[in-house]
């Protein structure tokens, strides 16, 4: 499994970084990306020790940690420079927190994150075309959930991006260790989504590669 969206007690997670690592680890998580909740107030404080514990559990534990942040209801008219301080301070991955139908993200938000060139849009909820076909020119990610609430909008956002051609991922969202899932589990949650099993192993894949780019 690699999940590239996750939450430790460093935002509103349940679990300090070391434990939650290990849990994956127990059930075959490969790939693990840290990305607390983050915005002007706590970047210098999440970014840095997220970035050390990184570094310390990736020379001791079988899974690859990657050093992340999900922007979180930031004005859309500052997404952009949010974006470039977090990656300045270290964040090898960027999230930004998408216009989910559950809570009142502001309209504007999918698109300034697109165009500031992060990593993965967060549960984008009922993306408009224009931005679906922007994210797929900026190689933005979009983001189908496990997580309740979110996933609500899971079979629109796949249905537009396959239709579109943009990339897809597939990711929790932890907040707590029962959150966590197993790669069945999530081979499960795209089939639910509408999706055919080989779009759930390109999902696996565009995964896959995110990765790979985040820990060059």
């Amino acid at each position: 499994m690699i999940d590239l969206h996750t939450h430790t007690i460093l935002s509103d997670g349940e679990l300090i970084p070391s434990e939650l690592v290990r849990r994956a680890a127990v059930i075959g998580y490969r790939v693990i990306a840290l990305t607390d909740h983050g915005d002007g107030s706590n970047l210098e404080f999440i970014i840095p020790r997220t970035v050390k514990v990184a570094r310390e559990l990736n020379n001791h534990t079988g899974v690859t940690v990657i050093p992340g942040v999900e922007i979180t209801h930031v004005p859309p008219e500052l997404i952009g420079d949010i974006v470039a301080e977090a990656r300045g301070l270290g964040a090898r991955l960027v999230v930004v927190h998408g216009e989910t139908i559950v809570e009142p993200v502001k309209i504007g938000t999918n698109r300034a994150a697109i165009e500031a060139g992060v990593d993965i849009l967060a549960h984008p909820g009922l993306i408009t075309e224009e931005d679906v076909i922007r994210a797929r020119e900026m190689g933005v990610a979009l983001e189908i959930s496990a997580r309740r609430g979110h996933s609500l909008s899971n079979g629109y956002v796949a249905a537009v991006a396959r239709r579109l051609g943009a990339s897809l991922v597939i990711n929790t969202d932890t907040h707590g260790p029962d959150d966590l899932i197993t790669r069945h589990r999530a081979h499960t949650i795209g089939l639910a989504a509408g999706m055919s099993a080989e779009a759930v192993q390109q999902c696996f894949k565009n995964s896959e590669d995110i990765a790979h780019r985040a820990v060059r």
